[in-house]
């Protein structure tokens, strides 16, 4: 009896480990990739992008619950094409890069909007030392061994303590489009 229990024992934790093992982890891929951001700056539209992805994801269709983001950007990489404008906001009163040199989203859910690849992620996003909880919908378009995720939310860069009493517009919108392979 002892010995059968043992054998069932084992076989759980076969299976356990297997479906830890099987669950599919991605890396995000440099090339392909762009976080773009646009605010307004005395009215006009100012854009910009952020390079230097990292992190894990974990990613399934078949399990979207089990789903999960914890991926960061160099905020040094922060690039508007104009390098005093860039100089400027790498500095304390933006990005304050030398304290804070990541830019960090960390899923806490991930959820299915409707059944032709679109998902909801709520999570908490961290600029500057602040965390502030984020929501956004996002497509998952399957590529060669892994995913192109794309998305878009708002966020008011006075909750992250970023730009002061500047002339720039308080909301910007960020535009994710992150392509991602198994890691």
């Amino acid at each position: 009896m002892m010995e059968r229990d043992m054998k069932r024992m084992l076989l759980l934790l076969m299976i356990v480990c297997y479906a830890a093992i099987s669950k599919a982890q991605y890396k995000p891929v440099e090339l392909g990739s762009t976080l773009k951001f646009t605010i307004k700056n005395l009215g006009f539209d100012v854009g910009g992008v952020f390079t230097g992805f990292e992190g894990s994801i974990n990613f399934d269709p078949q399990n979207v619950a089990g789903s999960n983001f914890d991926v960061a950007i160099n905020a040094s990489t922060v690039n508007t094409d104009n390098s005093l404008r860039d100089e400027h906001l790498r500095g304390e009163n933006y990005f304050d890069i030398k304290d804070y040199p990541k830019i960090r989203l960390v899923s806490g859910k991930v959820a299915v909007l409707n059944k032709s690849g679109m998902y909801q992620l709520t999570g908490v996003l961290t600029m500057k030392g602040k965390a502030k909880q984020v929501s956004f919908p996002f497509s998952a378009t399957p590529v060669d061994d892994g995913y192109i995720f794309k998305g878009a939310f708002k966020v008011n860069r006075k909750d992250f303590g970023i730009g002061g009493t500047s002339t720039i517009a308080d909301e910007l919108e960020v535009a994710i489009n992150v392509t991602v392979k198994k890691g």
